[in-house]
């Protein structure tokens, strides 16, 4: 005797449905809206009009959360969890960010530095978007240790233009990393 496949239906689209209830993207109410006019604000000025602001939102929710008072046990700071040595190497090239601790610093100095990473990989011949994801991936794990996965990656590809194809060389922690800022992007794109 064969049983009708619908009952199943009633067991797993709860489960389904209960399963994602968890995930929050990026423009979800659970993520405070409180400092978008800063990831608006500095997206633009850094990136120009055509790169997503969101992109960086969706990195300040995979760095602390949108929480301001977060310190990590190595010492990064703020929304964007700067390192003072880092910030202070910020800093000297853009004089106008103020304080570590202020959310609007913070973030400004973050996309800043962004940026600086996003330049970095100005030889790929890849699309804004891959080389955004390779910033990102640089800002998590430092640009000489993805450097270092991209060159592994050369030896397997004769072109190496998407992040994907670096993601195997990087440490555990950097795929994740990038992964959440992808994943928190996914109902936007």
């Amino acid at each position: 005797m064969r049983w009708p496949s619908w009952p199943w239906l009633v067991l797993v689209l709860p489960a389904l449905a209960w399963a994602g209830e968890g995930f929050k993207h990026v423009d979800h109410k659970h993520w405070t809206d409180k400092y978008d006019p800063y990831f608006r604000k500095n997206s633009k000025h850094y990136f120009g009009p055509l790169v997503d602001w969101r992109w960086f939102k969706a990195q300040g929710i995979a760095e602390s959360g949108l929480n301001p008072k977060a310190r990590s046990r190595v010492g990064a700071v703020g929304v964007m969890q700067i390192m003072p040595k880092t910030f202070e190497y910020i800093r000297k090239k853009n004089a106008s960010l103020k304080s570590l601790e202020a959310p609007k610093w913070n973030i400004a100095a973050g996309i800043y530095y962004d940026r600086y990473l996003y330049e970095k990989w100005d030889f790929l011949d890849a699309s804004a978007q891959q080389r955004l994801l390779f910033a990102f991936g640089s800002y998590n794990a430092g640009f000489r240790r993805v450097r270092q996965a991209y060159n592994k990656s050369l030896k397997q590809h004769e072109v190496v233009n998407e992040w994907e194809m670096v993601e195997g060389f990087v440490p555990g922690a950097t795929r994740h990393y990038v992964k959440r800022i992808r994943k928190l992007m996914s109902a936007i794109l």
